[in-house]
């Protein structure tokens, strides 16, 4: 039977970054399950060029537990590499590599798994769900929830497999994002006052969010169990502008909104389209078509799972711990109970300190331990 191990250095080798195809991956995966017996449904995006994976493991009519990952990684432009990152390296029981904490680690101990279990009964099944574009909003396993939605039997639980130090986490903050472009008036920049400054206005609303941010931080909802306890207001891009003489008619920016489940996004963000049409108006005098559009980018909903559920207790039977944390990044977990009514949990090998960076990460001791959890899973489905 391969190991973790041997099929992580096989998934590292795949340079699965976003922006570009996963579909060699996803290939490596059919047809290793195909080759003890196990299809798949592959679900590919619009142009095709990427690709989810469905298996079951198992009776298909029964309710299973589904083991969650993301087939993406992100970019390694302008890092400082210690080694090749599409190239497993070992050094000092570590395993670098992109991806090997987030979250091919995940998917590595998840095949050996499929592997165990194919050669017993399983009374439950396991579902293998690994999805492409996490990475830019949870956006590939939306198409394949949308044919699950349908299907005559649910998910019994949902693991997902980021990197938590084989931890249960039970919650995360949800996400909005959105791109604002400010329209405002051009002239000469001699002329400067007749004109309106789209980048002045995209810099009064950011001022704004910036107050609405303090506010929220001061007065808002708090959860002392995340590492930032209270909902976040982040602008991470801005551009506008063409040469120095002109006063710039347009000017874009991207902020995103984390927040905490029991919080009101929604009307974090009527707050903040308030301010925009406040501040647009008052530049109307100058031109009356002065405005603020906003365009959403991407979005995933908070996860929240109640830490005495059976969905907790059950992942705490498999890992040995009896511990819960909750996290600030995202994953499709709070999409698989927004569309299914499956809860979900995540628990899986590696830090994601390391994720993300250069000289990315995760133990062989982290491995072993999500190997064992895994081990355990299949002992159970089988009894």
């Amino acid at each position: 039977m391969k190991t973790s191990l041997e099929h992580l250095e096989k998934l590292i080798a795949f340079p699965s970054v976003s922006r570009d195809p996963n579909l060699d991956l996803i290939a490596y995966v059919r047809d290793f399950l195909g080759s003890f017996g196990v299809d798949s449904l592959i679900v590919h995006n619009e142009d095709g060029r990427k690709a989810n994976l469905w298996a079951t493991i198992g009776p298909k009519h029964v309710p299973g537990i589904v083991l969650s990952g993301h087939t993406d990684v992100v970019p390694v432009e302008g890092q400082a590499w210690s080694s090749d990152p599409f190239r497993l390296e070992k050094r000092n029981g570590n395993y670098f590599g992109r991806g090997t904490a987030d979250m091919k680690g995940f998917i590595a101990c998840c095949l050996r798994a499929a592997e165990l279990a194919s050669s017993r009964t399983l009374h439950t099944p396991i579902n293998l769900a690994f999805s492409y574009d996490e990475e830019i909003g949870c956006v590939g396993v939306r198409r394949l929830l949308d044919i699950l939605k349908d299907a005559p039997v649910k998910p019994r639980l949902c693991i997902v497999g980021e990197p938590t130090l084989m931890q249960a986490v039970t919650a995360h903050k949800g996400k909005l994002g959105f791109r604002v472009t400010a329209h405002g008036l051009e002239a000469h920049s001699s002329l400067a006052p007749i004109g309106v400054n789209a980048i002045y206005m995209a810099c009064d609303l950011i001022g704004a969010i910036r107050a609405i941010q303090k506010d929220i931080a001061d007065n808002g909802l708090r959860d002392g169990d995340y590492e930032v306890a209270y909902t976040t207001l982040h602008v991470g891009k801005m551009q506008g502008g063409e040469v120095m003489n002109i006063v710039p008619n347009r000017c874009n920016f991207d902020f995103e909104i984390r927040y905490l489940p029991e919080d009101d996004e929604r009307a974090i963000v009527t707050r903040i389209k308030a301010a925009a049409e406040k501040i647009a108006e008052g530049y109307r005098g100058v031109f009356d078509k002065a405005r603020f559009e906003f365009m959403d980018l991407q979005s995933y909903p908070a996860m929240n799972t109640p830490v005495d559920s059976e969905a907790v207790k059950f992942v705490h039977s498999l890992t040995g711990g009896n511990s819960t944390g909750k996290i600030t990044f995202g994953t499709e977990g709070g999409l698989f109970q927004q569309a299914l009514g499956t809860p979900a949990v995540v628990c899986g090998p590696g830090n994601i300190a390391v994720a993300h960076k250069p000289d990315e990460h995760v133990s062989e001791a982290q491995m072993a331990q999500c190997d064992r959890m895994l081990e355990r899973l299949v002992e159970k489905l089988a009894s």
